[in-house]
């Protein structure tokens, strides 16, 4: 039995988890976009990817870090879901699809939604099961990944109003966009660094010189 229509906005992505089809068709219908939702889903994803570093039980611990870091976790999880957006809805422009930014990033929130809940639980039976049992948590974390790549092809589909062909090619084109991003973006955090480096030289033998003078 389908839930009812007119439900709170915490309960869509759990709805378009069970209906992976035509749920996203439904948010389509009933303009049930909520910012605050997908943003506390990408802070969730954030928590728990970082839980994951740190909480992961021994045995299938893979990172031995002697300093945890989190910048490397904020960009694999936060920075990259936003390129994504950024990516996917500048592809989409030209492809003529019909998803606003905002609605890119709310639909791709609620399709995370199965990926973050099998890293809980693998992050909780982690540190229960032996190496030995290791085959449950790779198809604990191997659900949720695929689930979640079915909800966001849904997702893309429904929002953009494209065939089913034009949807894998707009996500396959916007995972380029995405690289050329990070490239970019790259590019341009080292060219800010040469310009810091220089400003500083400058500034640096300005000092010594007028400490000298």
């Amino acid at each position: 039995m389908r839930f009812d229509l007119d439900m709170p906005a915490w309960k869509w992505p759990f709805y378009v988890a069970k209906h992976p089809f035509e749920g996203f068709e439904d948010v389509r219908w009933k303009k049930a976009y909520n910012s605050k939702v997908a943003l506390i889903i990408v802070l969730c994803l954030f928590i728990v990817t970082v839980a994951g570093r740190l909480l992961t039980g021994f045995v299938f611990q893979t990172n031995f870090e002697k300093v945890f870091n989190v910048v490397p976790l904020f960009s694999s999880s936060v920075l990259i879901f936003f390129i994504w957006v950024v990516g996917n809805w500048s592809l989409c422009t030209l492809f003529n699809g019909e998803g606003k930014m905002q609605q890119i990033m709310c639909v791709t929130a609620y399709a995370l939604v199965p990926y973050i809940i099998s890293q809980v639980v693998y992050i909780f039976a982690s540190n229960i099961l032996t190496r030995q049992e290791g085959t449950i948590l790779s198809f604990i974390s191997y659900i949720g990944i695929v689930w979640s790549a079915v909800l966001i092809i849904s997702a893309m589909k429904a929002v953009h109003q494209y065939t089913m062909p034009k949807t894998i090619l707009a996500i396959l084109f916007s995972v380029v966009a995405m690289v050329i991003i990070v490239l970019v973006l790259i590019l341009l955090i080292s060219l800010f660094q040469q310009v810091v480096v220089f400003v500083y030289s400058i500034y640096t033998e300005l000092m010594y010189r007028f400490s000298m003078s």
